[in-house]
């Protein structure tokens, strides 16, 4: 996050604060930083503007390195410079907001076009308006989730993580060895935060937002309660400092996991996969509660012993939707909201009030 930062900072975020917070001497000259792009240019720059020396110039040097841009004219006119901390956390919390809700739309409104089967409209335990209702949860939960995050952020800009910068860090076999490991250990412990969730002393307080949605579509993927969200974010940022993470990765895998966490809600059963925890074992938690906790793997619900294999008629198009499979699943649903839940009432399906077709 610390190129997002300074990126974000040369684009935008340089400006912005010199024009909310300038600094008090406005005689300075604004083109102390130099248009010419190279490293040597970039290493004057610590003696030119110590306001952004330390890791914020780190930055800023791997930032011209990357696609030839150096901080510019409105770097050093804030009273709040860039290596300020509380200028930093407010930065990020802005960045994860925006960026977050933007990764959201884009992800979630491709995914509804293109992946989504329309054919969830008919299913009996539809919400009424739920489309609407799952994108205003997710706005309210957006700004929550993002303060809660922005602290992780902050300490990786700050260097208090075991992020690296190339695979020369940390040597070749490792470098691919991280992928698979940040899978195993993230969905280990989602697997762990998710189930404890679903404990009744918990469920009615923050994981129960989550479950009005019976049916998801792909809208419903940061439908949460904040802390809810924010909870079963913690492994990704835990991983960075416990494991050494390759920089560049941690940001595709923020990118990474807010896509994978609208795919399990597409309704869109590709492949009935035992290892892959895909849309069709999430329609099963989704719809039965207490099975299938894990996030990218079936692994640690088959450890714990609350896995439960999709239903087989969700694969076929001529039985994913047949009266017969459909009444199977809402007679076990009600079954299981009643021992969950105990009352159903905060939910308006949207096929209640449609009049019966007459025999």
């Amino acid at each position: 996050m610390d190129i997002v930062l300074s990126l974000s900072d040369t684009l935008f975020l340089d400006r912005f604060y010199a024009s909310v917070l300038p600094v008090n001497n406005l005689s300075a000259s604004p083109d102390v930083f130099a248009a010419n792009a190279n490293l040597t240019a970039a290493v004057k720059i610590s003696k030119l503007a110590p306001s952004i020396a330390g890791s914020a110039f780190e930055s800023a040097v791997q930032l011209t390195n990357l696609v030839g841009i150096l901080p510019g004219k409105y770097a050093e006119l804030s009273s709040l410079p860039r290596d300020n901390v509380y200028r930093q956390f407010f930065s990020l919390f802005l960045l994860t907001w925006v960026f977050g809700c933007l990764l959201y739309f884009v992800s979630s409104t491709l995914s509804y076009i293109f992946v989504f089967d329309k054919d969830t409209f008919k299913h009996p335990k539809f919400l009424k308006n739920q489309i609407r209702q799952e994108i205003w949860v997710s706005m309210k939960a957006h700004p929550g989730m993002s303060l809660l995050t922005a602290p992780f952020f902050l300490a990786e800009v700050r260097g208090h993580t075991l992020l690296f910068d190339s695979a020369n860090d940390c040597g070749r076999v490792y470098f691919y060895l991280q992928f698979p490991l940040f899978i195993i250990f993230t969905d280990a412990i989602i697997y762990l935060i998710h189930r404890g969730l679903h404990h009744p002393s918990i469920y009615k307080f923050l994981h129960k937002a989550h479950h009005k949605w019976i049916m998801p579509s792909p809208y419903a993927s940061h439908a949460f309660h904040p802390v809810d969200g924010w909870a079963q974010s913690l492994p990704y940022h835990i991983f960075p400092f416990i494991f050494p993470l390759w920089k560049y990765a941690y940001v595709g895998l923020f990118v990474f996991v807010n896509i994978w966490t609208v795919m399990i809600h597409d309704g869109e059963y590709v492949a009935n996969s035992p290892i892959i925890n895909g849309a069709a074992c999430h329609t099963m938690h989704h719809l039965y509660f207490n099975y299938n906790y894990g996030q990218f793997t079936t692994l640690w619900d088959r450890l714990g012993g609350s896995y439960r294999p999709p239903n087989l008629e969700l694969f076929y198009k001529e039985t994913k939707m047949s009266k017969a499979e459909l009444d199977k699943q809402v007679k076990e649903m009600e079954k299981m909201v009643k021992e969950v839940e105990g009352d159903d009432s905060f939910r308006e399906y949207r096929h209640e009030d449609e009049p019966k077709k007459s025999k």
